[in-house]
Order: C-alpha cells, then structure tokens, then sequence
C-alpha cells in the first residue's frame, strides 16, 4: 500500500493553509528554498512567513540543489524536518547532516536502469530515498516499472510528473507518493480543487 503523499512547491499561505487543514492532510509538504529557476521558488523571507503555521502532524521538507554552507545555515532555524537534496554526493550529504542535525530524502534522478542503484551510495546518510526524473523544475517523468526490484526494506518515495489518476496504480507499493504539476492550474499556481482529489483518493486508498 501507498506509504504517504507528498504535496511539492507549495509557496503561498492560502495553499498551505487548506493542506494543513484538510480533513486527509498528506505526511509532507515540500518547499523549493534555493533553487530560482523553478516556477515554485520561495525566497527566505517568505519562508519564514510561511512555516510559521501550525502544521499539525506533517513534516515540512526544504528541497534544495547543491545547497552551500552559507544557505544552510542561513534556514538552519527555521522549521523543517527533512532536508531533499539534489545533486548532493554521499560525502557532502554526510556533511550536511554534521552542519545540522536532520533527516534527509535523498534524490536519486532516474533516466535509464543503471541510475537506479545509485540509491546504494546513500542508505548510510538518507532516512528516504527519493526516485525523481531528471527535469528537476520542468517535473519529467521516467519509466517507474525500473524500480520493481529495489527492496521493500527502502524506505523509497517516488516523483517524476506523476497524475492523480497515477495513484491508483501504486496502491499495492509501498513507496511515498511526491507530487507536484498535476496540482496545478494553468498559470502553473497550486489548484485547491485538485489538491482535495488527491488527498481524497490517498484516503480511500
């Protein structure tokens, strides 16, 4: 069965609020902290702002790209509980966890099979597993039957333009959902109407 959802690039208060509050919220919601090219980028300020609700039982995630020293310290303060990295080796993922103590989703970004045992090099310094297409902000998508055989001991969580009619198809996986664009509206802003169909369909799920 499905593990979790998690809602991606979420970036205005009157999303957040109605995910927060939602009768079936997801286990994550994620925040791009540093990477500009992205539609869904917050700046810091905003952040803070944001990340001031009470958020209930859901974990905030900071999803960064190369994050320096400097940045890191800079959010270090503010209320997260994963840190999803990309492009980030397994050393300077050790690292990061010696700068601040914290859970990690590593992303493992996927084109062809080989990619897939990457996620070897990162058991020893990620709490999950993140198997993402290799768009990052443009939300590509990649074959998931190339993750049949990875262990079910993983504690894995799958990306890469995933559509709400997808979910269905995971229901006997036991992987966390992450999704993002199909969210979203055609002027590429969260659509509430869409967030309550996923969050229903997890339930029923």
């Amino acid at each position: 069965m499905i593990k979790g959802i998690k809602i991606c690039g979420v970036s205005d208060l009157e999303t957040l609020r109605f995910i927060v509050n939602h009768p079936y919220p997801p286990n994550y919601i994620g925040f791009i902290t540093n990477y500009k090219k992205s539609k869904r980028f917050v700046d810091y300020e905003r952040l803070k702002e944001l990340l001031r609700i009470k958020k209930q039982d859901i974990s905030f995630v900071s999803v960064m790209v190369k994050p320096s020293d400097e940045f890191l310290k800079r959010i270090g303060n503010l209320n997260f509980d994963y840190y999803q990295l990309y492009d980030v080796s397994p050393k300077r993922t050790g690292a990061i966890k010696k700068i601040k103590p914290i859970k990690i989703i590593s992303a493992i970004t996927i084109n062809e099979k080989k990619d897939v045992n990457n996620y070897r090099d990162y058991l020893n310094v990620s709490e999950i597993i993140l198997f993402d297409g290799k768009g990052y902000e443009k939300s590509i998508g990649f074959n998931h039957n190339l993750l049949n055989d990875l262990p079910n001991s993983i504690n894995k969580m799958i990306a890469g333009d995933i559509k709400i009619e997808d979910i269905s198809k995971f229901k006997n996986k036991n992987f966390i959902i992450d999704i993002s664009g199909s969210l979203e509206n055609n002027e590429g802003k969260k659509d509430l109407k869409k967030i309550d169909k996923l969050l229903n369909l997890a339930k029923e799920i």
